[in-house]
């Protein structure tokens, strides 16, 4: 089911039930594009010991056929603090039936075969450089947005959460509060992807920021604009917004790292 098919009926109940929710009182965010029905598939890899120079290398001579393909150029993450993956790989891909039509299949394969790489070749190098991985189809915003909140940036803020059963709607609509609440303090906001296929994670949000620096403003904001931009976006205080969202989830990583200057993030 795609966003666009509950997020109406999720914000309307998450809204009704905040009223009980001890640290949420009645009141939410507003409509914002922080998240949607394009389709995004997460590549996430751990490499083998001593292979990740190579694996990087690998993706970044991979950009010219992904070009030529016919596809939308990838958006790569190096970890560096948080979970225990290498590189976040993200492929914006539209829809299901687009990027697994006859013609764009047969355009993918002309090109990694015109490349001297075939994309099977492709594949058994990249398994040969790997320990772990995991995919994840993913609905989220427009490719427009996608690509204006990443650009210029050069660090990425991964939050990785399984919901608690039946809390799913209400974690998505939590992600949304806090967006409200980091913009109402002068902060960016963040990007929201849910589930579809794949891996178990119910939610990925994806910020951005310049630098590790401005990661870091968040200590300098007075105590005031967030006590006020908690209560905007539907929170009893800055500290309600951490242990509310701890109330709907089993499982949270993040993960901080470079945003390598390949793909989509090249442009």
């Amino acid at each position: 089911m795609s966003v666009k098919g509950f997020a109406p009926l999720t914000i309307a109940v998450s809204f009704a039930l905040a009223v009980l929710t001890p640290g949420v009182i009645g009141q939410g965010p507003d409509p914002v594009r922080d998240t949607g029905d394009y389709l995004y598939r997460f590549v996430i890899v751990q490499a083998a010991p001593g292979k990740l120079p190579d694996l990087i290398e690998l993706y970044r001579s991979r950009m010219p056929v992904i070009a030529a393909g016919g596809d939308e150029l990838p958006f790569v993450v190096r970890h560096s603090q948080g979970d225990h993956w290498d590189l976040c790989i993200i492929y914006p891909s539209g829809s299901f039936s687009d990027y697994y039509s006859r013609e764009r299949v047969a355009k993918r394969q002309a090109a990694g075969d015109a490349s001297g790489v075939p994309n099977a070749e492709f594949a058994r190098r990249f398994y040969s450089m790997v320990s772990w991985h995991e995919d994840l189809y993913a609905a989220g915003p427009p490719l427009e947005v996608f690509r204006e909140h990443v650009r210029g940036m050069g660090l990425a803020h991964f939050e990785m959460l399984l919901a608690l059963a039946g809390k799913r709607d209400d974690l998505i609509n939590e992600r949304q509060m806090e967006n409200v609440f980091n913009r109402e303090r002068g902060r960016r906001g963040t990007l929201i992807f849910v589930h579809d296929q794949g891996a178990a994670w119910d939610v990925i949000t994806l910020g951005v920021y310049r630098d590790w620096r401005h990661y870091a403003e968040y200590e300098t904001i007075p105590a005031d604009v967030s006590a006020a931009a908690a209560k905007k976006a539907g929170f009893a205080s800055p500290d309600a917004v951490g242990s509310y969202m701890r109330t709907l989830i089993s499982t949270h990583r993040d993960t901080l790292g470079p945003i390598l200057p390949m793909g989509l993030a090249a442009r």
